[in-house]
């Protein structure tokens, strides 16, 4: 092929694209060959190749609207390029259907996840009704009950209080999923609201006879995020712990400064992770354990603690064994640094 405008071809050997002959090639000029839209993509890249040593360009030809083209170009000499013509209809129809197929399956989790934020909110409106009233029943507000259905109203209420767990942890999945989740930061010490998780979760540690510890910095963790995505995060992870770990053993939640970054640590002495599980854990609804151990749960602490984590700014990291305990360290840069403090000359 010759280099001046329009690509004179001088010789032409195998195929040609569907619609052309080899032998009516030479003499023609490639542009001649090209869709009126894309003949400037192609001589641009003839030109590219000229002065650069390759190029490529796809085009529509211009005997075929339906057809699809691709032309890699090398540079020969200072006025001759060569070129490789290669018919890529097959290629475009295989990958807009591949493409027609990832929005199908984006559509269908976007309403999927429509649809869980919604059956979530419908469910939540009776579930309030339930607890409020089975907290009446518990408290005796209006007159004694006998001992079992004193026992039944707080099987109802604890009951109630799972279920709500298990609809916010969809909830709050199907709106990041749908980048609808919006974080509501605050200024706030940290240490307050793990040091009011542990406590919440004191009372299930003792029951399990599993050993709950507290390591939170002495020094303040004035931070500026999301109050409640914090106490779900050390929630969940604290959750996860205790419900991988046999009773006797020990559950450790640490919280302290690295610099601005807020580093929080649950590590336990549970049963561990094996390398296929850990590869699975914290992808939405994705479980490891026995029957029992999934039950528990909806899959979607791990994956909720990583989403938190992410929005901001910051990652989860599990380590674990088989037989060993595990360990999830989250990170986030939330602190704020304390401005120094003016100093006053003495007199």
């Amino acid at each position: 092929m010759a280099l001046y405008p329009g690509g004179r071809i001088l010789e032409a050997f195998g195929e040609a694209p569907m619609g052309l002959e080899t032998r009516d090639l030479p003499g023609r000029n490639l542009s001649d060959l090209v869709s009126v839209d894309d003949r400037a993509n192609v001589e641009d890249a003839m030109l590219q190749a000229a002065s650069e040593g390759s190029a490529d360009a796809a085009f529509v030809p211009a005997h075929d609207t339906q057809g699809w083209c691709v032309l890699d170009v090398r540079r020969m000499s200072s006025t001759r390029l060569v070129a490789a013509l290669r018919d890529a209809r097959a290629q475009r129809t295989r990958e807009a259907e591949l493409d027609e197929a990832r929005q199908a399956a984006e559509q269908q989790n976007a309403g999927k996840s429509r649809f869980l934020a919604n059956m979530s909110h419908e469910l939540r409106t009776p579930l309030n009704a339930i607890m409020g009233f089975s907290d009446i029943m518990r408290q005796r507000l209006f007159g004694p009950m006998s001992e079992r259905y004193a026992e039944y109203a707080d099987l109802i209420h604890e009951s109630g209080a799972h279920l709500l767990e298990l609809i916010n942890d969809v909830l709050d999945m199907s709106k990041i999923e749908a980048e609808r989740f919006e974080l509501a930061r605050e200024d706030f010490d940290a240490r307050d609201a793990i040091a009011a998780v542990l406590r919440l979760m004191r009372g299930q540690a003792d029951r399990a006879g599993i050993s709950l510890r507290g390591d939170i910095s002495a020094e303040s963790l004035e931070a500026e995020a999301d109050r409640r995505a914090i106490k779900q995060i050390a929630f969940n992870l604290i959750s996860n712990a205790l419900k991988f770990t046999p009773k006797g053993g020990t559950v450790t939640v640490s919280a302290h400064p690295v610099g601005e970054v807020l580093e929080i640590v649950v590590a336990d002495t549970g049963v561990g992770l094996s390398p296929e599980d850990l590869a699975r854990i914290g992808k939405p609804y994705e479980q490891a354990g026995d029957a029992d151990q999934r039950q528990a749960g909806s899959g979607l602490g791990l994956s909720l603690v990583r989403a938190f984590a992410r929005l901001h700014g910051g990652e989860m990291v599990m380590e674990s064994r088989l037989g060993e305990g595990t360990t999830v360290t989250v990170r986030m840069p939330v602190l704020i640094q304390a401005a120094p403090q003016a100093r006053v000359a003495e007199a």
